[in-house]
């Protein structure tokens, strides 16, 4: 494993804990156990990505930091207070940008506003200011010109840019992704990986990533956990250091392949292990 980010946000306190989780779904013989005594650690302003086998809970463990779902034993913390309702301060982006096919790009981008507290309460008021703060974001990502657009009128990856801003309109403290760019084709992928970074290092919020993509896990986060199988645990954490830094070029350096190569042979090893 690689030794600690000399990054300033790395060493600030925990912003997501998740502690000895389990997650049951249904009951009886019927059930699934999705996870089982599931650990992980994620520092406040880190980018942390989570991979794995295709089915080990990866994904329940993003609903479970967000709120949606409560675990069957364990514990999740965010800053310090147990989970027991959905989180307001939480953003969501998945594989399918979900854009609301009747609004406009900059309708679709408001709505957070509209139903997210305080905001809801002050948007008629404040709305000319919402509305600058979307066409901002909007403008940060390459999307002047697509505001009056509806999602059938934008390709994939302008979808998927306007749906990482919807994302982070209001400011969420924690940015948890599913898969955001896995139906992409590889240049526009890459493309939006960078466009990712910017917003990040920019806005300075939580990153909790899953992919199955080690390419993408190396390139953007700080730490990479590697889920068992179901149920699914953390049985591997590697922390990214890159000595001459991230960009599109050291994805073809010796430490890059190094990191990728040692999470796949970890991911490996599980497999066989099933």
């Amino acid at each position: 494993m690689s030794p600690e980010s000399s990054d300033p946000r790395t060493r600030d306190t925990s912003c997501v804990k998740v502690e000895d989780v389990s997650l049951h779904y249904g009951g009886g013989a019927d059930g699934v156990l999705a996870l089982k005594g599931a650990n992980l650690d994620i520092r406040r302003g880190e980018f942390a990505a989570v991979v794995g086998p295709s089915g080990c809970g990866k994904s329940t463990l993003l609903k479970l930091i967000s709120g949606l779902y409560r675990p069957s034993a364990g514990r999740v913390v965010v800053d310090g207070v147990d989970l027991r309702k959905p989180l307001k301060t939480v953003g969501m982006a998945f594989q399918n940008p979900a854009m609301l096919p009747w609004r406009t790009t900059l309708e679709n981008l408001l709505l957070p506003f509209q139903v997210v507290h305080p905001h809801r309460v002050h948007f008629r008021r404040d709305k000319e200011m919402y509305v600058e703060k979307a066409r901002a974001l909007l403008a940060r990502v390459g999307l002047v010109g697509a505001e009056d657009r509806y999602p059938w009128q934008l390709s994939g990856g302008m979808q998927q840019r306007a749906s990482l801003c919807r994302a982070l309109i209001h400011d969420p403290q924690i940015l948890l992704l599913d898969e955001p760019f896995g139906a992409l084709d590889a240049f526009t992928r890459e493309e939006l990986w960078d466009v990712l970074k910017g917003l990040w290092q920019e806005k300075k919020f939580t990153v909790l990533l899953v992919t199955h993509d080690l390419t993408e896990a190396v390139y953007l986060a700080d730490t990479v956990h590697v889920f068992s199988n179901r149920p699914g645990r953390v049985i591997y954490r590697c922390e990214v250091n890159i000595p001459a830094g991230k960009n599109p070029e050291a994805r073809f350096s010796r430490e890059f392949v190094d990191h990728v190569h040692d999470l796949r042979a970890q991911i490996s090893r599980e497999r066989l292990a099933s």
